[in-house]
């Protein structure tokens, strides 16, 4: 037998493997960048609007742009301000994404991360007191905060199962009764005499804080962050916990038909979330605060509802929308300073992007470049 003739099948078989192949992986990323085009898509209507918002009030959309890239990320400084400000947004983003990859939508990370710094503070002041040193101190606070914040948004996910109780309200509810408990502590037997401005616990002093990044001068909630966003990624995509998270969140009856704890699977899920939130507050208190006061409730929470929404409640996208988001942030004081506008048109652009986001939904699965046909098999 000839060689080629030896070879022939091997070589037909190469052929039409690898024509499908290709095939496959062009409509995968077809069918994928979807998620990606619609929330682009998505941003620009937003910066059009808000364009439209700011020519309305006499105020040039490209200075807005340029204060917002200076403030945000032009320099080294600014850059590393929104490096900082992005840690609690990818936290807080966590806490809504997580839920709803089973089908749960989550907005109280605000209170989670309220009530997650306020416990990091109230648990420092007698360790803090007492002497304990900072690398026992630090760790006890972190554990401290993750277990409240995962309670926190734990019972709405109990509420939810075991009573049927509608998890956006409940969570939104729960935010509320988080900020009330806090101010009613720090207005009250935990409130630092010696600050008659501002009601806070006291401080947890310098040596207790949490240290940078070598050669940054951001604090290590960003890495933490980060680690986060990934490990909760291969969870939820590359485990079997995260194959019955996809499950649930797909169909209860189902999963309760397949013997799958259902319960056990929602509540797990929103103390994951909750402990996210809640670690974002240790660090507001142990890298930025120092204390626990009324600057906890800095709406972070309710960024992440939007980062979440937008990274279409995926942990890895999360980060690079967050610092996008940070960054605008951080340029807030700078754009309101040079354009001489309030400090709530940053909300204002963000309110703008979260609608469009929403009404954006309807656009999934009607433009037939994003839904190729599957390749037919030969017969």
């Amino acid at each position: 037998m000839s060689d080629s003739a030896a070879t022939s099948p091997q070589h037909s078989v190469s052929a039409s493997l690898t024509p499908s192949a290709g095939a496959e992986l062009i409509r995968r990323v077809r069918t994928n960048s979807e998620y990606v085009a619609i929330p682009v898509f998505a941003l620009i209507v937003a910066a059009i609007a808000f364009g439209i918002f700011l020519l309305a009030i006499g105020k040039s959309p490209l200075d807005f742009i340029d204060y917002v890239w200076r403030g945000g990320f032009g320099t080294a400084f600014s850059l590393q301000n929104t490096l900082q400000r992005s840690a609690p947004l990818i936290l807080t983003a966590l806490c809504v994404a997580i839920p709803a990859r089973i089908g749960l939508i989550i907005i109280g990370g605000e209170g989670a991360l309220v009530l997650g710094g306020f416990a990091a503070a109230a648990v420092s002041l007698p360790l803090v007191g007492g002497g304990v040193p900072a690398w026992l101190t630090l760790p006890l606070m972190f554990v401290v905060a993750a277990f409240v914040g995962a309670i926190w948004i734990a019972i709405a996910g109990y509420l939810k199962y075991a009573r049927g109780v509608n998890e956006t309200i409940s969570s939104l509810l729960l935010t509320y009764i988080g900020i009330a408990i806090m101010n009613f502590f720090v207005e009250g037997v935990l409130r630092d005499l010696s600050n008659p401005n501002k009601p806070s616990t006291k401080p947890i002093g310098d040596a207790y804080m949490v240290g940078k990044i070598p050669g940054t001068d951001v604090h290590w909630g960003l890495l933490v962050g980060i680690m986060l966003a990934i490990g909760l990624q291969i969870l939820m995509t590359r485990t079997t916990f995260g194959f019955a998270a996809r499950v649930t969140g797909g169909n209860y009856r189902a999963a309760l038909a397949q013997g799958l704890p259902v319960g056990k699977i929602i509540v797990a899920c929103t103390m994951i979330a909750g402990a996210c939130a809640g670690i974002a507050g240790f660090y507001e208190v142990a890298a930025i605060q120092g204390r626990a006061n009324a600057s906890l409730a800095a709406g972070y929470g309710f960024t992440g509802i939007l980062i979440s929404f937008l990274a279409r409640h995926n942990p890895v996208a999360i980060v690079p929308v967050s610092i996008l988001f940070g960054g605008l942030v951080a340029a807030g004081g700078l754009v309101q300073r040079r354009m001489g506008l309030p400090d709530a048109t940053v909300q204002v652009l963000e309110g703008l992007i979260f609608i469009v986001l929403l009404m954006s939904e309807t656009l999934y699965g009607r433009f037939a470049i994003f839904r190729p046909e599957a390749p037919k098999e030969r017969t």
